[in-house]
């Protein structure tokens, strides 16, 4: 998670897959405490396009990684 810290990168559910969709996110975090529902389709579409996923944070360890003040379900490193 040290990488979502230093890089460029964008957070949020909607953010995320816009990047995904984009083709600019190269590392998707997606938090493990988030609902199923917001997470299962940006884990389906990384998947699609080959974009590597890393689970098992919370949604308070992603937006303090992203440096934002409001938990987040996904946060995404862009290329």
């Amino acid at each position: 998670m040290e990488r979502l810290n230093s890089s460029n990168k964008v957070a949020g559910v909607k953010q995320t897959k816009a990047a995904v969709n984009s083709g600019s996110a190269s590392v998707v975090y997606v938090a493990s405490d988030a609902d199923i529902t917001l997470t299962e389709p940006i884990i389906n579409l990384c998947k699609e396009k080959g974009v590597e996923i890393v689970l098992g944070h919370t949604r308070k360890e992603l937006a303090k990684a992203a440096h934002i003040e409001v938990p987040c379900a996904a946060a995404a490193i862009i290329k």
